[in-house]
């Protein structure tokens, strides 16, 4: 097996509540060194696979980074949050008992495919410089264009209205919070991500991945044996 310098490729499922950087941080500080990096943020809000390079594996990011992504989770109706998710709390509450199975699935089709997507204001796209999230939270307007992703996989898999549970397949870039924006205003009621964990990039996947609670163990216990090896 390949040290950590000579470089090697982490499956890590990041919990809730942990930036990607904050998983970063954690693994280069266990097995002390530097050269660490992750293959495609996942929100703190969002939980699953994320793909922890060492070394010289760190050349290869990009090219994780442009995999295919396949995400389940939830999307709640009748309601928006400015940052398309639960970091913001929900506003314009609309009624949505009206809506039926159809409507949403023909929701559903019209965001299927080759579309142009905008991004969230609130979001690490970088606009004269600077963060559009940095601009947002200073209540400066920025206007994002649109851009294409294409979405090969939007499945609603289960409906308890206001929660609708789905499975999206899709093209780096893309931004499931947009996605969920966007299926609302569609329906016209709003609708926002209310949870989302990535479960594939490319041919890994979350039953591939271990926690870091498990990869601390693990780097521990290699440490030991290797000590014992050269004691």
């Amino acid at each position: 097996m390949n040290t950590f310098e000579e470089g090697r490729v982490i499956l890590l499922d990041k919990p809730l509540e942990w930036t990607s950087f904050d998983a970063v941080r954690k693994v280069r500080n266990l097995i002390r060194i530097k050269k660490v990096g992750h293959a495609g943020t996942l929100d703190p809000l969002a939980t699953g696979l994320l793909i922890i390079c060492t070394g010289k594996f760190t050349k290869r990011i990009n090219e994780y980074m442009a995999r295919e992504k396949e995400y389940t989770g939830t999307i709640t109706i009748g309601a928006i949050t400015p940052t398309y998710d639960l970091e913001s709390e929900p506003q314009d509450f609309k009624p949505f008992e009206h809506i039926t199975l159809q409507q949403m699935q023909e929701a559903a089709a019209q965001l299927t495919g080759p579309i142009m997507q905008v991004p969230p204001a609130h979001s690490a796209i970088k606009v004269g410089g600077k963060r559009v999230y940095e601009l947002a939270r200073k209540g400066k307007e920025v206007k994002l264009e649109p851009r294409p992703v294409t979405i090969s996989v939007f499945e609603l898999t289960k409906i308890e209205l206001p929660v609708i549970s789905f499975r999206v397949v899709c093209t780096t870039g893309t931004y499931i919070r947009s996605l969920a924006n966007d299926f609302g205003a569609i329906l016209g009621c709003g609708a926002y991500l209310s949870s989302l964990c990535r479960t594939r990039i490319g041919e890994f996947t979350l039953e591939q991945s271990i926690s870091i609670s498990q990869f601390e163990a693990d780097v521990l216990k290699e440490r030991e044996i290797n000590q014992n090896i050269k004691g």
